[in-house]
C-alpha cells in the first residue's frame, strides 16, 4: 500500500503548473515556491512511510498546504509577537517594549546620517557616549558614565580593566548565574582575576570582607541577587558599608545591580528593589545594570561611577568591542529623556504595564471574554498573577486578570495554533486552559486576538 501511495505522489513540475501555484509565483520568487513544493512532498513521503498518512490529500488541499508553507517560510524569523503570558520583562520575547519616543528617535537616526561621533560645536570628531552621558549623570548623580552592549559586557569590561591579575572579594551568597550558564566565577576567570569568596551562603558580614583584604586585592564586588532570593536566617553587607570599607582601604568597590531601576517601585507593590540612585549615594565606585529591564529602554549595559574609574574603562581595548550602535544610543537617550521630563510612568511601556490596577485589568478581561463568547468561544475572566520577569524581583508577583479559554480540542492545540500565526500570540497554559493575561496586552492587541479566534474557529 505504501508503494502505491508513493507512486501516486505528484511530480514537482506537475504541481508547479497548477493554477493555484502559478498564482503564488506572483507573490514569491519561483525558487521559494519550488522549495516549498519539495519540502511539502518530502514531508508527505515521510508520513506515508511512517504510517501517519494512509490516503493522499486532494490536489486542492495539497496546493493549499504548499502555499501556506511558502508564505510561512518567507516570514521574518525575528518578528513581532503578542505577549499574553503576563511576564512583563519576558527575556525570550525581547524584554522591555520601547516607548514611542524611543522608536521615533531610532528611526530618525537610521534614515540617513547622524551626529553619532560628530561634535557640532567644534566641527570635529565627537564621542558617541556624549549623547547619553550627561543625562545619565544628571539623573543619577554619578560623576561619569559609559554604555556597552549589555550588562554582562559591562561586568566583563569592569573586571578586566580594574582587577586583572589580582583578587576580587565577593560574598559567597552573591555568586550568581544569569541566563545561558553565565556565572560570576567564570567571568572573573575570563578577566584574569582570582575570586576570593567570603562568608557563608546565607550570611556575610563586613568583618568577612575586612579579614580577606590583602596585598593582591583589586576590588570588592557586590552583586544584587536580582534573579533569586535567599530568605530566612540571612545577613548581608549594605552597599554603603562596603563602600566605606573600600574608601578606608583604598580599594574600588564595584556593584552589579542587574535590573537597574530608576524609580521607587514600592507604590506599585514591588518591594525591595534598589534604585540606581541609591547605589550612587551609597558611594559605589563603579556600578552596572541593564538598559532593557526595569529601566525600560533598549538592550545595553550602563556603567556609572567615579570619573577616574570610568575613564579607565573607556580606554580599555574591550570597550570598543563592546560599544553600542546609533540605534541603541538614540533609543536610550529618548528613554532617559522621559525620566528627565517626569513622564516615565506615562511613556515607558514597562512602567505603565507594571502600574496597571487589578480592577482595570478585570474590566479589560471581561470585555475580551464577552467578545470571544459572542463567537461561541468558551472564555472566562479569571484572577491570576503576573510576574516581572527579566531576572527582576523573582519572589514577587502582581495581581492580574486573564481571559481563560477552554477550547474543545484542548489547550495544547490552541496554544500551537496561536503561536504559529504570522504574528504569533504567546499564551500560557494552566489547569488545561489557555490564559491570556491582560497585564501584558496592549489595547491594539485585543482586536487582533479576536480576529485570530475568528480565523481559527476556536
Amino acid at each position: 500500500m505504501d508503494k502505491q501511495l508513493l507512486r501516486r505522489i505528484p511530480k514537482v513540475d506537475d504541481l508547479l503548473r497548477r493554477p493555484a501555484l502559478e498564482a503564488l509565483a506572483a507573490e514569491a520568487p519561483a525558487s521559494a515556491v519550488t522549495e516549498a513544493v519539495r519540502r511539502t512532498l518530502d514531508a508527505l513521503r515521510e508520513n506515508i512511510l511512517s504510517g501517519a498518512v494512509t490516503e493522499l490529500p486532494c490536489e486542492e488541499a495539497l496546493c493549499a498546504e504548499i502555499a501556506e508553507a511558502c508564505r510561512s517560510a518567507r516570514l521574518p524569523s525575528l518578528r513581532s509577537v503578542i505577549n499574553a503570558t503576563g511576564v512583563v520583562l519576558h527575556t525570550n520575547l525581547g524584554r522591555a517594549a520601547l516607548s514611542r519616543r524611543a522608536l521615533r528617535a531610532a528611526e530618525d537616526v537610521s534614515r540617513g546620517y547622524s551626529t553619532l561621533e560628530y561634535d557640532l560645536t567644534t566641527g570635529g570628531r565627537g564621542q558617541r557616549y556624549a549623547h547619553v552621558e550627561s543625562l545619565l549623570c544628571r539623573l543619577t548623580g554619578a560623576e561619569s558614565a559609559l554604555v556597552v552592549n549589555n550588562n554582562a559586557a559591562a561586568v566583563l569590561l569592569t573586571l578586566s580593566a580594574l582587577t586583572a591579575g589580582g583578587e576580587v572579594i565577593t560574598s559567597r551568597g552573591e555568586l550568581v548565574e544569569i541566563g545561558g550558564s553565565f556565572r560570576m566565577p567564570d567571568i572573573m576567570a575570563a578577566c584574569g582575576a582570582v575570586l576570593r569568596e567570603v562568608g557563608a551562603t546565607n550570611k556575610t558580614r563586613l568583618s568577612d570582607y575586612e579579614a580577606a583584604i590583602g596585598e593582591n586585592t583589586r576590588a570588592l564586588l557586590k552583586v544584587h541577587t536580582s534573579n533569586y532570593r535567599i530568605v530566612g536566617f540571612t545577613e548581608s553587607v549594605s552597599p554603603a558599608a562596603l563602600a566605606e570599607l573600600g574608601r578606608a582601604r583604598g580599594i574600588p568597590v564595584i556593584e552589579d545591580l542587574g535590573s537597574g531601576c530608576f524609580v521607587d517601585l514600592t507604590p506599585l507593590g514591588i518591594q525591595g528593589e534598589p534604585t540606581v540612585q541609591d547605589s550612587v549615594r551609597a558611594g559605589m565606585d563603579v556600578l552596572s545594570f541593564s538598559g532593557d529591564k526595569l529601566l525600560g529602554g533598549p538592550q545595553a549595559g550602563i556603567l556609572l561611577g567615579r570619573k577616574r574609574y570610568i575613564d579607565l574603562l573607556k580606554r580599555h581595548p574591550l570597550a570598543r568591542a563592546m560599544r553600542v550602535d546609533k540605534l541603541t544610543l538614540a533609543a536610550l537617550e529618548a528613554t532617559l529623556q522621559a525620566y528627565d521630563d517626569g513622564t516615565a510612568f506615562q511613556e515607558l511601556p514597562v512602567l505603565s504595564t507594571l502600574s496597571r490596577k487589578p480592577e482595570e485589568l478585570r474590566q479589560a478581561a471581561e470585555t475580551l471574554c464577552s467578545r470571544l463568547q459572542a463567537m461561541g468561544v468558551s472564555a472566562e475572566a479569571v484572577p491570576t498573577d503576573s510576574t516581572i520577569g527579566g531576572g527582576a524581583v523573582p519572589t514577587q508577583t502582581l495581581p492580574s486578570f486573564a481571559a481563560a479559554i477552554s477550547p474543545p480540542d484542548g489547550a495544547d492545540a490552541l496554544e500551537a495554533r496561536l503561536r504559529q500565526r504570522p504574528r504569533p500570540i504567546i499564551v500560557r497554559i494552566a489547569h488545561g486552559r489557555c490564559l491570556l493575561d491582560l497585564r501584558t496586552l496592549f489595547a491594539e492587541d485585543l482586536d487582533e486576538i479576536v480576529r485570530a479566534f475568528e480565523e481559527s474557529g476556536a
